[in-house]
């Protein structure tokens, strides 16, 4: 994918990314970092580099979004974010130490791990919301 037809990609995918990111409250990295690997072109590592790039901007919209609102607890954000930026720099060096293969396998793992815990907990709620 090059070109105008790439330019357009990023930005359609990019506007998607940003709303499942203030539906679902995820960074989009479960999604931009598969397109990004898969369609572009990108190596894991590339990808992953660039997914965190972009949850800055995507986070700080969301969270504003939804604090004019009234939802979220700030001061437990700001907590999970001091020790998260220190676990984001060990997992950054872990990566880089990691080949491409093994960080694609891991994090298609962790994709599919997520995946089917949504999946079984949201079969169990709709279980118990049909026969309560």
């Amino acid at each position: 994918m090059t070109g105008v037809v790439l330019y357009v990609s990023l930005v359609l995918f990019g506007a998607l990314t940003g709303v499942a990111s203030g539906l679902l409250g995820v960074g989009g990295g479960t999604l931009m970092v598969p397109f990004l690997t898969l369609a572009v072109g990108l190596t894991q590592h590339q990808a992953e580099a660039t997914s965190l790039l972009v949850i800055l901007p995507t986070a700080i919209a969301g969270t504003l979004a939804l604090r004019r609102r009234g939802v979220g607890e700030a001061g437990v954000a700001l907590r999970f974010g001091v020790v998260g930026a220190v676990g984001a720099v060990l997992g950054a060096l872990l990566a880089l130490a990691l080949p491409a293969s093994t960080l694609r396998l891991v994090f298609a793992g962790f994709v599919a791990i997520v995946g089917v815990r949504l999946l079984r907990d949201g079969l169990r709620a709709h279980s118990r919301a049909e026969t309560g």
